[in-house]
C-alpha cells in the first residue's frame, strides 16, 4: 500500500507529511519512505493550537474555539495531503491510505479524580470525517485512545515503527527523538518486541522555544542551531533544582505532554530571571532539556542494556549545542542522524503513523506493551471510510 502519514507535534509548528509504501505483515513487514515535506501552520492557527493546549489547568477557552479548530484542523489536514500529492506529483487516486496523528491538545495518562471517577484520557483535534471527505481517502486517526483503554499511557506509539527499523543481532540501539517532548526507544542487541522499553525523558523543544520567544519578544520561535544557547552561561543551581522535577524519578513506562512542561512551567522558570542576560536563560533551559535526557539513560537505560549507538531525529537533531552537549555527557555512545539508517530525521514520526495506519487497516496491533505499559497489543484508532 501506499500510504500518508501526517503528524502534528507537541511543538505546534505545522503538519509533516510522508509518503510510505508498506509492505508485508508481521516481522515480514516492510516500509520505505518515497517523499517528505512540512507546511507550516498559519500564525492564527498556532496561536489557536498553543491557547488550547495550554488551558488544561485554567478555562480560557471556550468548547466552541474546540470545536471550530478541530474542524479546522481537519481542513488543514486535506489541503496539506493534496498539496503533497502535487508536490509529490502522485495522484490522489494513488493514495490507498493516510494515517493521522492529529493535534494533540491534551494528554493525561495518569488517572485522575473526575466526577467522582479516576479517569485518565488524550485528546487530538484535527476531524478525520473532514479529512477522508476532502481526499476520498480513506483515514486511520486516533490512534491514542486504544492504548489508554488498555491499561496504557498511550504513548510512547513510534517504538513499534523503531524496533522494525532499528532491530539488530548484535548492536544495542536507542533512539532519542527530541520533538517537543523528549522520548527514547531502547532495543537490546537481538531483542524480542517484548523486551523493547520506551519513555518520555521529559521536554525536548518545547520548552526552549518557550524561553526563546518569550525573550526574544517573538522576533525567533527556536534557537536555530543552538547558537544562542552556545553564547549564553547556564545557572547550574536552577537546572539542579529543575531535575529534582517528580517525573524525571518515575521508572518507565511514562509519558507527558504540555500538562507538565508547557507555558505554566515556562512562565515559571522565567518568573524572577528579568536581570539575567536572554542567552544565560537560553542557555539554562537547554541546560535542563540535556539534563532530563542524560538522567534518563543514567538511571534507566545504561545500567540495565548494554547500548552501542544513539539514532536521534526531530527538530532537536538539529541543534548542534545540544548534540554536542549530549555527546559530551554520555561519551562511549555513538550518536548517529535517523537519515542515515533510512528515515530522514525529520520525517520519523509522520512516517511511524503511515505504518501504524497500515498495522490498523490490517486488523494487527500497533503498540508494543512493554513501551506504553498497556495489558496487552491492540489495533489503535478508528478507521474512517474513503467516497471511492
Amino acid at each position: 500500500m501506499r500510504v500518508l502519514g501526517l503528524m502534528s507535534g507537541t511543538s505546534a509548528d505545522g503538519i509533516d507529511v510522508a509518503l510510505v509504501r508498506v509492505t508485508g505483515r508481521g516481522r515480514n513487514l516492510r516500509a520505505r519512505l518515497e517523499r517528505f515535506c512540512t507546511f507550516p501552520y498559519p500564525a492564527a492557527v498556532r496561536s489557536a493550537v498553543l491557547r488550547v493546549a495550554n488551558a488544561n489547568r485554567q478555562p480560557i477557552v471556550s468548547v466552541a474555539e474546540i470545536s471550530q479548530l478541530h474542524f479546522l484542523l481537519g481542513e488543514l489536514y486535506a489541503e496539506a495531503v493534496q498539496r503533497a500529492c502535487r508536490r509529490f506529483r502522485v495522484p490522489l487516486k494513488r493514495i490507498d491510505l493516510i494515517g493521522c496523528h492529529g493535534q494533540t491538545v491534551y494528554h493525561q495518562p495518569r488517572p485522575e479524580l473526575f466526577a467522582g471517577r479516576r479517569i485518565a484520557s488524550t485528546l487530538q483535534l484535527g476531524e478525520a470525517q473532514v479529512l477522508a471527505q476532502r481526499t476520498g481517502i480513506p483515514v486511520v486517526a486516533n490512534f491514542r485512545p486504544r492504548d489508554l483503554a488498555a491499561g496504557g499511557q498511550g504513548a510512547p506509539l513510534v517504538p513499534f515503527v523503531d524496533y522494525l527499523l532499528y532491530r539488530h543481532p548484535r548492536r544495542g540501539r536507542v533512539a532519542l527523538n527530541i520533538g517537543g517532548i523528549a522520548n527514547v526507544t531502547v532495543i537490546p542487541a537481538g531483542a524480542r518486541p517484548e523486551q523493547v522499553i520506551a519513555f518520555d525523558t521529559g521536554p525536548g523543544n518545547m520548552l526552549i522555544d518557550a524561553v526563546v520567544e518569550a525573550v526574544t519578544r517573538g522576533r525567533q520561535k527556536f534557537d536555530r542551531h543552538g547558537r544562542l544557547a552556545a553564547s549564553g552561561r547556564p545557572n547550574k543551581g536552577a537546572v539542579k533544582s529543575m531535575l529534582n522535577h517528580w517525573f524525571f524519578r518515575r521508572p518507565p513506562p511514562k509519558s507527558c505532554g504540555r500538562e507538565q512542561f508547557g507555558a505554566s512551567f515556562a512562565s515559571w522558570f522565567l518568573m524572577g530571571r528579568r536581570d539575567r542576560k536572554a542567552v544565560d536563560r537560553i542557555r539554562t533551559v537547554t541546560e535542563y532539556t540535556i539534563g532530563s535526557i542524560v538522567y534518563a539513560f543514567k538511571r534507566f537505560i545504561l545500567p540495565h542494556s548494554r547500548i552501542d549507538e544513539v539514532i536521534v531525529s526531530g527538530g532537536g537533531a538539529r541543534n548542534d549545542f545540544l548534540m554536542r552537549r549530549l555527546q559530551e555527557e554520555l561519551p562511549g555512545l555513538r550518536f548517529l542522524p535517523a537519515g542515515k539508517l533510512g528515515v530522514d530525521e525529520k520525517a520519523k514520526e509522520a512516517f511511524a503513523f503511515a505504518v501504524l495506519a497500515y498495522q490498523t487497516w490490517h486488523g494487527e496491533p500497533g503498540n508494543l506493551p512493554s513501551a506504553t505499559g498497556a495489558r496487552r497489543a491492540v489495533a489503535l484508532g478508528t478507521i474512517v471510510p474513503g467516497r471511492r
